[in-house]
């Protein structure tokens, strides 16, 4: 076949075709494929031999497609379809015996072919910009037989491109900016135009730039779209936003060419070129002398065209005088000079000052500065105003004390104040009275004396803190306040006492020499008048016979026991007596009685605590709460009791009859898989439990299998019915683990237990015990000599074991004593 394109077919083609059909070879020349397509590129043979053996070799004539690229104009708008190209076999013959069948990419909508001549035309108007070529397919059929003529073969269509789109800039309108006094050529933005067109194909999509608006301070690159500052010196302070158009054309700027624009907003940003100046160079305010420390009094500001860092300016006094008195800061938002009052200010000493203030940028740009120095001064003078000020006490505060034994009208201290005007006008003083004011002191109007009103006690309240005001006598309404403390000094008079808050035990078991308790005193005075406490017995009762009392000379004195022990069930309580002496001027004594009790004590434990007593303590019950829980407890038992009674006395029908079967309905609750299900559980065993009685294994005996000295051997299924329950004797050597899965397995694969869950327990308590018995029976009949007081160490539990032992040894002390008394002669 042959393809026939009237756009693209030349002579040239048509001798490459002959030289591909000479020699065989497939070549591609840029977007044209190969115009020869063949079957077999070699000659082929078909060889049969004849009746003489000899081979005979017949030639088949070889054939081909040949063909091209088609190329199809776009935009096409004539009223008739567009001509694209033909296709040729070389079997037709021209006697229309050969159909042209065309499929692919818009074959019979787009692309449609004359099947008898095979010239294929373009039926619609194509855009390359939405598809830039097309695949089909072509093949020749014999119109008689209907069979192809040549295999299928592949062909393209290109849609030819024509300058139908303009240049656009997808992202404009840009913002962008640079710096002011930037040189000439700066880069400052670089636009970049798409064009739809084919860039392979003429200059249809071959951009060039150009500035239609924005000179003669920008330019931009025609071929790459920078746009460049073409102005110097650029002040933003005279001229700060331009806005620059740019074109973009196609057609390398052609005429004929299309073209598109955008705007460029671009910004000059600020450059520290101009130095801070005061409007004037000479300024004056006025402050009273009554103005507060730390307060500002005045403000001053330089004017800079910049903006930003570039218009920061900081502010400073150069002259001592100033320095000393005032200081200055720089406000952030309104960037003026803070001037702050340093010291108090006072008319009568001097009443104006001058400061030299200089104004200075923070950030400098070395490039500028040829520009002068960033930086300005300007004189403030500061007027001090006179006032009439309150009086001012000498002190900031006053510190006074008395004794708490001091009469009603003792003087304490006083207070002074004076007119810092000039005037120096007499002074009056009050005491500030308020709803918490302090009503034990009084002060003179005219000489400002503190004296006391009432009775002081230290220990009631240590110190006073009350207010004098003081008023110029002329001018009531200026006033003046100072605090003032007064410090109660203490004298010795409370007497000192026990401190009682404890509770004293004395143990059953305290020996002689044993210290009971320690006790201390407290004293209400100042540790200068006590906190030294020295104890003894009253000297007008007789020597107690139970306790001694140790004065430690630490301010503490010991209780010691006299006797040997203690028996609650002779004497609970005891009272002690102790006479406490503080060392004070004078020295003061008190006597306290205390009260000490009897109980066991609990052993093994740092802390005295009855046993009875630490029993409730820790159960946190009271008596009564103990007693009704007792009686609770009492009557549940008491119903359990009776209720095992009753099943008891009920007795059983030994034999149902058949009646009370029928009667009576017994359910079981079986959730299996329906009546054919027979593995859940064997019925039998509800009909007849008898039966399943004899099924059933005994559970209580040693298993048959397991033998002494055996101890890994399982136990078996088999055991000894007739042995009884109470035979049941685990040698050393049976694994009892082994022994209780053997018997899990068991009550599993029974099948003649209820349908229900019934709970088995084995009870194993090894053998023999890590502790060795305290039974007497095995011991001696004659007494031991033995020490029996290291049971005291062995706990509560062997607490009564001990006191027996104790007693006992002690009986055996005092017989022996009897004895050896007895003995001798006399």
């Amino acid at each position: 076949m042959r393809v026939s394109p009237t756009s693209c077919l030349c002579p040239v083609l048509l001798c490459l075709c002959f030289l591909e059909r000479g020699y065989g070879s497939g070549h591609h020349g840029g977007q044209v494929r190969l115009p020869f397509r063949s079957h077999n590129l070699t000659r082929s043979h078909n060889q049969t031999k004849g009746p003489d053996g000899e081979t005979e070799v017949h030639h088949r004539p070889k054939r081909g497609w040949i063909w091209n690229q088609f190329f199809v104009l776009e935009e096409h708008i004539g009223p008739d379809a567009q001509y694209v190209g033909k296709l040729h076999s070389n079997s037709d013959k021209g006697d229309g015996s050969v159909r042209y069948i065309l499929s692919g990419e818009g074959a019979g909508t787009i692309f449609i072919i004359d099947e008898v001549t095979g010239d294929i035309h373009a039926t619609k108007s194509l855009d390359r910009e939405k598809k830039s070529h097309y695949v089909l397919h072509a093949q020749a059929i014999d119109r008689n037989t209907n069979k192809p003529l040549e295999p299928e073969s592949e062909f393209i269509i290109k849609v030819q491109d024509i300058n139908d789109n303009a240049p656009k800039f997808p992202d404009g309108p840009f913002v962008t900016s640079v710096p002011e006094m930037s040189e000439v050529g700066t880069s400052v933005f670089q636009v970049t135009a798409t064009d739809a067109d084919d860039p392979t194909y003429g200059n249809s999509a071959r951009v060039v730039y150009s500035i239609l608006h924005g000179q003669p301070y920008f330019s931009v690159d025609p071929k790459t779209g920078i746009i460049r500052t073409a102005l110097a010196n650029m002040d933003r302070e005279a001229r700060e936003h331009y806005a620059v158009v740019i074109q973009a054309k196609d057609m390398a700027g052609q005429v004929g060419g299309l073209s598109g624009s955008t705007t460029v907003n671009i910004t000059l940003t600020d450059v520290n070129d101009n130095p801070p100046k005061f409007p004037q160079k000479n300024y004056q305010v006025f402050v009273p002398e009554s103005a507060q420390v730390g307060k500002p009094v005045g403000k001053i500001k330089a004017n800079d065209e910049d903006v930003g860092v570039n218009a920061e300016i900081k502010y400073s006094i150069l002259n001592p005088e100033g320095v000393a008195m005032f200081s200055i800061s720089t406000d952030r938002d309104s960037r003026e000079g803070i001037i702050t009052l340093k010291k108090p200010l006072n008319y009568e000493k001097k009443r104006s000052y001058t400061l030299h203030i200089e104004g200075v940028n923070t950030h400098l740009d070395p490039r500028f500065s040829y520009l002068g120095p960033f930086k300005d001064t300007a004189t403030l003078k500061i007027t001090v105003g006179d006032v009439d000020e309150p009086p001012v006490f000498s002190m900031d505060y006053y510190i006074m004390d008395v004794y708490e034994d001091a009469k009603i009208g003792t003087e304490v201290g006083a207070v002074t104040a004076r007119d810092p005007d000039s005037k120096n006008t007499p002074i009056r003083y009050f005491i500030e009275r308020g709803l918490h004011a302090d009503p034990y002191f009084d002060i003179e109007a005219d000489s400002g004396v503190i004296r006391t009103t009432q009775l002081l006690d230290r220990e009631d309240t240590p110190w006073h803190n009350i207010t004098v005001m003081a008023t110029e006598r002329d001018n009531p309404s200026l006033v003046s306040h100072v605090p003032v403390t007064v410090q109660v000094l203490d004298v010795n008079d409370n007497p000192p006492e026990i401190n009682t808050e404890e509770n004293i035990i004395i143990c059953e078991g305290t020996r002689p020499g044993q210290v009971i308790q320690t006790i201390t005193a407290v004293d209400k005075d100042d540790f200068a008048n006590g906190q030294r406490f020295s104890f003894s017995f009253p000297s007008d009762i007789p020597v107690n016979p139970n306790f001694t009392l140790k004065d430690n000379e630490d301010s503490t004195a010991s209780i010691v026991a006299r006797r040997r022990r203690f028996n609650r069930m002779t004497q609970e309580l005891y009272e002690l007596p102790i006479v406490v002496w503080d060392g004070g001027e004078p020295m003061l004594s008190g006597t306290s009685t205390l009260t000490l009790s009897v109980c066991p004590c609990q052993r093994g434990s740092r802390v005295k605590i009855c046993q009875g007593e630490a029993f409730l303590s820790s159960a946190g019950l009271s008596t009564g709460a103990l007693i009704a829980i007792l009686l609770c407890v009492l009557i549940l038992l008491a119903i359990v009791i009776l209720f095992i009674t009753l099943r008891r006395s009920k007795k059983e029908p030994l034999i149902i009859s058949e009646e009370d079967v029928r009667e009576n309905v017994v359910t079981y609750d079986d959730e299996g898989g329906g009546e054919e299900d027979t593995e859940a559980f064997d019925i039998i065993a509800l009909r007849n439990p008898a039966a399943a009685e004899e099924l059933k294994f005994r559970r209580d005996v040693r298993p048959e299998g397991s033998r002494p000295g055996s101890s890994r051997q399982l136990p078996r299924r088999h055991a000894d019915r007739n042995s009884p329950c109470s035979s049941l004797q685990l040698d050393e050597e049976l694994d009892v683990r082994e022994f209780i899965k053997q018997r899990l397995v068991e009550a599993d694969q029974d099948t003649s237990v209820p349908p229900y869950d019934s709970l088995q327990t084995y009870a194993y308590e090894g053998q023999g015990s890590p502790a060795g018995s305290i039974s007497s029976l095995g011991s001696a009949g004659m007494h031991s000599e033995q020490d029996y007081t290291f049971l005291d160490d062995w706990g509560p539990e062997f607490q009564k074991l001990a006191e027996l032992y104790g007693e006992e040894t002690e009986a055996e002390v005092e017989s022996e004593s009897v004895e050896k008394d007895t003995d001798k002669p006399t």
